[in-house]
């Protein structure tokens, strides 16, 4: 039985003996909310759901803090034990013979990963447990504003979106709570730091602007469930919005989060590297963890369609990993480390990402690129910034 299989059984047997929500939900003005909200944060709606994620959340980052650091301090000895300098570069198949057998360090990945997989199935269990409550939710919000909804059913999904990135059960297409799944599951991603978007708002005010002031039209492209598209309607208060997304099921989430903050921002179902909109339509183009997403050919197809959509003197800004050059130093650490993400976290793109010219990328879309651009991305000084001529 493949494992798309299993979980589609997993979720029906979950729905059949799931509590019921009947006994105690309350249809509130901004949707479903039986324990009201927080800020932008809708609570989940049982006690020990909420807790067992807090308690995930918590173990994530202390696996993330001792556990990892456990697995560098014995990266280092076995390095030094076979004579090579820590620090020095090593090719990925050496530093998997050498460190994968290692019991401490793959037990810095195994402790991760089992947690997140615990983490995805609480989100399975409740969304797909209650499903007829979260989808009347969702068509109640489909046609309410201020921002507005584009979904499309019958478009054309590229095979290299259909991966389950991060172990997502369904991915970003195939499941229709992938929206409501990842939102409350990046809480934990983000170490309980970002409840109220607030490492999106971060983000969002490094965004460059162009040198003339002028930002009418915004675009986010891979906007995902809408938190930095939020954010940016909140930078950019008199600027029209837009959004876009390959999952439906994400920008769907997305307007409905949307409207429950009250945010005039439009979403719209589209590929990062194919929009609808007109030639020079935008000032600011920009995009959040979304190149390592991709295939590199897809992310320089994409550095074309941001050089089409953004008018003379826009600009393009694009936050990721790795934003500002292809990784320098390959240490066997980080060698290993970009595997095993890649191999067992279903980062299926991010070793063709890390190897991705992407300054030179943008230049062959016809930007003129700064690389020392207002830093973005955590540990990084710069952040690349394409301005089109």
């Amino acid at each position: 039985m493949d494992r798309r299989t299993w979980l589609s059984l997993t979720a029906a047997s979950l729905a059949a003996a799931a509590p019921s929500l009947k006994a105690f939900a309350k249809d509130f003005p901004g949707g479903l909310a039986p324990r009201g909200t927080f800020g932008k944060l809708e609570r989940l709606p049982f006690r020990d759901l909420e807790s067992n994620e807090d308690f995930l959340t918590t173990y994530r980052t202390w696996v993330q803090a001792e556990i990892w650091r456990a697995a560098d301090r014995r990266a280092v000895a076995l390095l030094k034990e076979h004579g090579i300098d820590p620090q020095a570069e090593m090719p990925m198949a050496d530093a998997l013979k050498l460190l994968e057998p290692d019991p401490i360090i793959a037990l810095s990945a195994q402790t991760w990963l089992r947690g997140q997989e615990l983490m995805w199935a609480n989100m399975v269990r409740e969304f797909h447990g209650n499903a007829d409550k979260y989808v009347a939710e969702m068509e109640a919000a489909d046609k309410a504003g201020p921002g507005t909804l584009e979904l499309k059913p019958q478009m054309f999904i590229p095979d290299y979106a259909k991966h389950e990135i991060h172990m997502q059960p369904g991915g970003y297409v195939g499941n229709e709570f992938a929206g409501h799944i990842y939102y409350y599951g990046t809480h934990n991603f983000y170490s309980g730091a970002n409840y109220q978007d607030e490492t999106h708002a971060q983000y969002a005010s490094k965004v460059a602007t162009p040198a003339d002031g002028q930002v009418k039209r915004v675009l986010e492209l891979g906007c995902g469930t809408g938190q930095m598209a939020i954010a940016l309607k909140e930078r950019f208060p008199e600027a029209e919005i837009w959004a876009v997304d390959v999952g439906g099921p994400m920008v769907r989430f997305a307007h409905m989060h949307a409207v429950d903050c009250g945010a005039n921002v439009n979403f719209m179902q589209a590929l990062a590297e194919e929009t609808p909109f007109p030639d020079g339509h935008f000032d600011v183009v920009t995009s959040y963890i979304l190149h390592h997403e991709i295939p590199a050919e897809i992310s320089k197809k994409v550095f074309k369609e941001a050089h089409r959509l953004v008018r003379p003197g826009g600009i393009y800004f694009p936050m990721d990993t790795y934003a500002r050059r292809p990784i320098g130093r390959r240490t066997a650490r980080g060698m290993f480390s970009l595997w095993w993400i890649h191999r067992w976290n279903q980062e299926v793109w991010t070793i063709e990402y890390s190897e991705l010219d992407s300054a030179a990328a943008m230049r062959d879309a016809g930007f003129s690129v700064n690389e020392q651009g207002p830093g973005a991305w955590p540990g990084y000084k710069y952040n690349l910034l394409g301005t089109k001529a």
